[in-house]
């Protein structure tokens, strides 16, 4: 089977996460997967095929190798075959996803890379939609898409984009970091998320060092900067809104961490991926 959730409980509900099953595609190639989902919880799933992760509208959120992504759609994340993930969907959102027959395109660059998507890529991402699993084999004109679209996602894969948050691996870690991403828009500080978890400023900034690669004020401007990345996504809330809302002070604070993350500003940001 292509696709498979792992642990995946029972349910029948219309629309759930469940129904990205697919049967095989004994003739495609390559076929897309457009469904739309009410928010879920995060699931583990692991592909046979080469796997874009993609939503047209809405927020995925991607976790692998420690490390959390959120998708809007100016995102996609790029899945070697066999690679297990996991996948919530934070917002309602539909996936435009892509999978990719191991033996019609390369490997992937990389086993799991996240990277913006250009113009182009995100035209052939609507055009391929329309071929979903079939036993049907893709036209001529189809096949051309697909091709296409695999070599741009391809090369773009070769930048990954650096907004991406660490989850840690001890359970005082662990914790830290959740409460940072529950105060990110409060004046929250370093020293209470230390007395909170039970360890020392000095042994917490050890843990973040040695476990994240970073220091906690870098993972906090992180977090802020996906969580911002979500609402802008969202909807149309002011720019301004959204920044105080993720916990900045004034708007140019906002504008510099954010392009200092992602290469465009806020602005620019939402309005690559909107028609």
């Amino acid at each position: 089977m292509p696709i498979s959730w792992r642990r995946w409980p029972d349910r029948r509900r219309v629309g759930a996460l469940r129904s990205v099953r697919a049967r095989p595609s004994m003739n495609r190639t390559a076929y897309s997967f457009v469904r739309t989902f009410a928010p879920e919880p995060a699931r583990d799933l692991c592909s046979d095929r080469h796997y874009l992760l993609y939503a047209s509208a809405g927020t995925l959120r991607l976790e692998a190798q420690g490390q959390t992504w959120l998708l809007p759609p100016a995102r996609a994340a790029l899945i070697e075959a066999g690679r297990p993930i996991r996948v919530g969907i934070p917002r309602p959102a539909t996936t435009a996803s892509v999978l990719f027959d191991t033996g019609w395109v390369p490997v992937p660059p990389a086993s799991l890379t996240v990277f913006d998507l250009d113009p182009l890529a995100r035209a052939l991402l609507a055009e391929c939609r329309v071929w979903g699993d079939s036993d049907e084999p893709l036209t001529a004109y189809a096949e051309t898409l697909f091709a296409a679209l695999s070599a741009v996602t391809w090369r773009l894969a070769r930048r990954p984009s650096p907004v991406v948050v660490p989850a840690g691996r001890s359970p005082e870690l662990r914790r830290a970091l959740a409460l940072t991403e529950q105060r990110i828009g409060d004046a929250i500080s370093f020293e209470a998320v230390a007395a909170e978890v039970g360890l020392a400023p000095r042994s917490l900034a050890r843990r973040f060092e040695e476990e994240a690669g970073m220091t906690w004020r870098a993972v906090l401007r992180r977090m802020r900067v996906t969580a911002a990345i979500e609402r802008l996504a969202a909807g149309d809330t002011p720019v301004t809104d959204i920044a105080f809302a993720v916990g900045y002070g004034s708007l140019s604070a906002f504008n510099v961490a954010f392009k200092e993350l992602t290469g465009r500003t806020p602005r620019e940001y939402r309005a690559s991926f909107r028609p």
